[in-house]
């Protein structure tokens, strides 16, 4: 089983989501169910290094960004379908992928989570770990 590790506390702020009329829904349980589908998904087909951040302080489109690796641009692919179909199994649609089609970084949007899942030296290349962990005037 993938090890996953969360590197920033999770904050008490309410959720945004965006309901199937396109209502905004105030609800952190329903974050907190989509992040553990998520992250099951993740683990179900063996993600590599798998990292929950809370950028909620840093951002206003997103709460939480997941970030996973894949061992291979097929498995990075298998990856990120993996959880798209089970956040539809629960009646939860993402806003968009991208990547699919050259799978060495796919982004799945879920609005409030960001899920990232990327080959090892694209992740390592772009550091988003670091890069969201910090405050803009904090980086170097």
């Amino acid at each position: 089983m993938a090890r996953h590790r969360q590197a920033i506390p999770r904050t008490s702020r309410y959720s945004r989501n965006i309901g199937a009329m396109g209502t905004l829904l105030k609800s952190e349980s329903m974050s907190t169910e989509l992040n553990a589908i998520v992250i099951q998904a993740l683990e179900d087909v063996k993600a590599k290094d798998l990292v929950t951040l809370d950028v909620s302080s840093l951002s206003d489109v997103m709460d939480t960004m997941i970030i996973a690796s894949g061992t291979s641009t097929r498995h990075v692919k298998s990856l990120a379908e993996n959880v798209v179909e089970e956040a539809k199994k629960h009646d939860i649609r993402p806003l968009g992928v991208e990547g699919l089609d050259a799978p060495e970084w796919v982004l799945v949007d879920f609005g409030d989570t960001i899920v990232h899942v990327m080959m090892p030296a694209t992740r390592e290349l772009y550091d988003l770990e670091k890069l969201w962990s910090m405050k803009p005037g904090e980086r170097s």
